[in-house]
């Protein structure tokens, strides 16, 4: 039968191993942020939508991973006697040998490092579609006159005619 300090061992061990995950995952969206706005700027349909394929393939995996560390955390909580909601990283680092206490250490300060990164890639990609979205309106606006009073005359007979050379496209039917 294990002892308890072998069982916290081997479920941190395995903790560090879904940590990792959590790195790649995190890894790859930094990625596929950068591939994002490099296909919205080139306008690429196609490999925006093989890119949200993947995403959503992807998807289902991670969320493995997410109940995997879940349950850890529950796991090792009830090992070291503390509630759920307080079992984090630097929780359990308090409560580890200093081998693996540096381990845990690199992989939360590596998680934290690449989540500010993240965080930054996120804003510019957001930044960047809501240009489109402003650029996209105002090139509409100017094309179509929309939101213009512009010159409006009336006939002898009384007809309201627009004035109809400003804009580049015609609305009238």
């Amino acid at each position: 039968m294990k002892t308890a300090a072998i069982e916290i061992e081997d479920k941190v061990n395995q903790l560090l191993a879904v940590l990792d995950n959590d790195i790649r995952h995190i890894q790859d969206n930094l990625s596929r942020l950068n591939e994002l706005r490099g296909f919205i700027v080139k306008r690429n349909d196609a490999s925006l939508q093989k890119l949200l394929e993947n995403i959503r393939s992807e998807s289902g995996g991670y969320r493995e991973n997410e109940l995997k560390r879940q349950s850890l955390r529950k796991e090792l909580a009830a090992a070291l006697g503390c509630d759920f909601r307080q079992m984090t990283l630097s929780r359990l680092e308090t409560e580890l040998p200093e081998e693996t206490k540096s381990q845990v250490a690199r992989k939360r300060t590596e998680l934290k490092t690449l989540a500010e990164k993240l965080k930054n890639e996120h804003l510019s990609t957001v930044m960047l579609l809501s240009d489109c979205a402003r650029f996209n309106s105002t090139l509409l606006k100017s094309v179509l006159e929309l939101g213009q009073t512009g010159t409006i005359t009336y006939s002898s007979r009384g007809f309201a005619r627009r004035q109809d050379d400003s804009a580049f496209m015609n609305l009238q039917l």
